[in-house]
């Protein structure tokens, strides 16, 4: 199979060839998460770019509604938002107790969130930039699956600005503003500011409220840039997030009806401030990037569901965390220019040294601890890296990235468990890039990384207590090409991912005296994972008026050679978060000058929701739509969200059973539930 995906990416290929025409016909959309900017159409990686058309047609207010567009992604919720993102099939699905090592990584500019993406607001943001398969040399050991990175508008020398207000069902809106403009010919300026909230889709019978899952997110930015001179440019860029959610999903019915009498939460408030300065010497050029943000996080659950006095045999119980994370990180990166190329101007080189330090506290309130649980978490990450790009010949480039990463870990907590951590992390790529005008073929080879760790609950037995670190060869193979006058394209990729000392997460079930269940996060390391599949992206302007796109992953992953908790052996299990087929297909369609439609499928198959249990989400399918007026500066839409009401589930958990009423006795799968149809209008304003 996946020979004959490779013949066919280069029969398309070649195809392309014989239809080469001027690039200025073609809209270039550019990709910032490289060290330089570049054309998707001739970045050599499996990329997905989603514009802000895109985003406001979907009328997404988090990254959680924009995800499905891309192949082979998914998500994990148990929270407020689908915030574990997993790509082909790799990363985490929750965090409690367990320090953050996120597989995925994820920033807005330049600011690193990766494993707090809570933040993913998407108000007055330029694109979503999703790269998949390993981002080492570029982005370390965050990005040992890929990477996410929101890029929001820019300040610039034009005046420009919009007003838009949302209004949906549950009790929906949003108020959002944004404006910039020049303050003298060499100063800019943008500012953004947006309000949403939603009461959500649960109903909390006994408190008898319908806001307890509630959305509650404000979000701020202000930027400026500075002209200082014609080689030396500095960004100042300042974000606040306060977020302040609801989280009541769960219930012993799987039904959108609560019974909670202490629903939970899951906060961020986050103040993040950054500084890009831009030094375009006579030989190189220098970027130094500074940023610092400081994250308090609160998140809370009620574990038993139900209210005091529901039963004779019930437990009443809440787990509440709360998180202060304080992040620094310094890039210093030095690239050449025309004057400085190597080997008679034909390669390109970089050089770069970063460093991050994170302090990470936390404090755990549960009722059933003697205690309560705190937990300090330091992270020093020092990394030095570099890249050629050197052109072969007048089609054909060769790239050439590493990475070297040292990572000293220090970890203690109150139960007296302390650990402390000194290793040295190496990855990188090779890429074979053959470029024309409307084509481009890619080979590459990557390594990627993720750091060791440790599982603190000190019911976790000693060997358990610390896993390894994961490594993550990929191999790929990809064609990107425009035809029929550019007025179509389509991008293929074929990958195969050999991951060594895969990271597992398994929880073990514990049972209290009473016969209620209790949980305990476990992370270990299976031998082997082997993750392969493709990825095709395509799309076609018919005419004028109609535009049609289809986006299809394919995935098989799994993982040999693991112990689960409960003491089962694993020779060979598919990999949770991971279906085998991801779509979105759509079609947007001009109506007259004024009016538009647009109507989009997301659909996925069923996968495992986790290592340690078998409960699966069914396969589904998601339809959106909207209809558009445009009347000078104004716009108006009228849209639907899940256009048939269908159930579809964005955590599942299962190997105990909940419920006192039938005593605690058989294992049962509790879900927790995805948004219902969803009818609203939004408005904008643009200036």
């Amino acid at each position: 199979m996946k020979f004959c995906s490779t013949l066919l990416a280069l029969s398309i290929a070649s195809s392309f060839t014989a239809q080469a025409n001027e690039l200025n016909d073609l809209e270039r959309i550019t990709v910032s998460s490289d060290f330089r900017e570049q054309a998707l159409m001739f970045l050599p990686a499996s990329a997905t770019i989603l514009s802000e058309s895109q985003i406001e047609s979907r009328q997404a207010q988090h990254l959680e509604d924009v995800l499905n567009i891309a192949a082979n992604i998914n998500f994990a919720s148990g929270a407020s938002r689908g915030r574990f993102v997993q790509i082909r099939g790799i990363g985490e699905r929750s965090q409690f107790s367990e320090p953050s090592n996120p597989s995925v990584g994820f920033l807005v500019d330049d600011f690193d969130f990766s494993g707090i993406a809570g933040v993913g607001t998407l108000f007055d943001v330029q694109q979503v930039e999703i790269l998949r398969g390993p981002q080492a040399t570029e982005f370390g050991a965050s990005a040992m699956a890929g990477v996410i990175k929101i890029k929001t508008v820019d300040a610039g020398p034009e005046q420009s600005g919009k007003l838009s207000l949302s209004l949906a069902e549950q009790n929906t809106w949003s108020l959002g503003g944004a404006y910039g403009n020049a303050i003298t010919d060499n100063l800019f300026y943008r500012v953004a500011v947006q309000q949403y909230k939603s009461d959500g889709f649960v109903e909390n019978t006994f408190l008898n409220r319908d806001d307890t899952d509630n959305l509650d997110e404000f979000t701020s930015r202000v930027k400026l840039k500075y002209l200082a001179t014609d080689w030396l440019t500095f960004d100042l860029n300042y974000q606040y997030f306060d977020i302040d959610n609801g989280y009541d999903a769960f219930s012993l019915e799987n039904s959108r009806e609560s019974r909670a009498d202490e629903p939970g939460f899951d906060r961020q408030e986050t103040h993040a401030l950054g500084l890009k300065t831009e030094i375009n010497s006579e030989f190189t050029d220098v970027f130094i990037i500074l940023s610092q943000s400081d994250s308090d996080m609160g998140y809370s659950y009620d574990e038993d569901w139900t209210y005091v006095g529901f039963h004779p045999d019930e437990y009443s119980s809440v787990d509440s965390y709360f998180r202060d994370r304080d992040t620094k990180n310094m890039d210093i990166r030095l690239l050449s220019n025309d004057s400085s190329t190597l080997f008679n101007g034909s390669t390109q080189w970089l050089f770069g040294l970063y460093s991050k330090t994170m302090d990470e506290d936390l404090l755990r309130e549960y009722t059933y601890a003697d205690t309560d649980f705190t937990s300090r978490y330091q992270q020093d990450n020092l990394a030095v890296y570099s890249q050629l790009d050197t052109q072969l010949s007048e089609t054909l480039s060769l790239r050439l990235g590493l990475r070297a990463d040292r990572f000293e870990i220090d970890y203690a907590d109150n139960s007296g468990f302390s650990q402390t951590s000194d290793k040295t992390l190496i990855g990188g790529k090779a890429v074979l890039d053959y470029s024309l005008d409307s084509a481009s073929v890619y080979a590459s080879l990557s390594r990627g990384y993720k750091a060791a760790g440790f599982n603190p609950d000190e019911r976790v037995t000693a060997e358990k207590r610390i896993y390894q670190p994961e490594y993550n060869w990929n191999y790929e193979i990809g064609v990107k090409g425009n035809f029929v006058n550019y007025d179509a394209f389509i991008r293929i990729a074929v990958f195969y991912m050999d991951r060594e000392d895969t990271q597992v997460s398994d929880y073990d079930v514990q049972t209290r005296a009473d016969g209620s269940a209790t949980f305990i996060d476990i992370i270990g390391n299976a031998d082997t994972g082997t993750n392969w599949g493709y990825e095709l992206e395509s799309g076609w302007q018919v005419n004028e008026h109609v535009n049609l796109h289809a986006n299809l992953g394919w995935l098989d992953a799994t993982f040999e050679g693991y112990t689960l908790a409960d003491g089962t052996v694993i020779n060979k299990q598919d990999q949770a978060q991971a279906p085998s087929y991801t779509f979105n297909i759509g079609a947007d369609v001009q109506l007259s000058e004024q009016v538009s439609w647009t109507i989009d499928a997301d659909g996925k198959d069923e996968y495992r929701f986790s290592d340690g249990n078998d409960e699966k989400s069914p396969s589904y399918v998601l339809v959106n739509t909207a209809m558009r007026f445009d009347v000078q500066d104004w716009s108006c839409s009228v849209w639907v969200k899940n256009v048939f009401d269908r159930t579809y589930y964005v955590r599942g958990f299962g190997g105990f059973n909940n419920d006192p009423r039938e005593g605690y006795a058989t294992p049962e799968p509790y879900y927790q539930l995805g948004d219902g149809r969803q009818v609203g209008v939004s408005a904008q304003y643009t200036f």
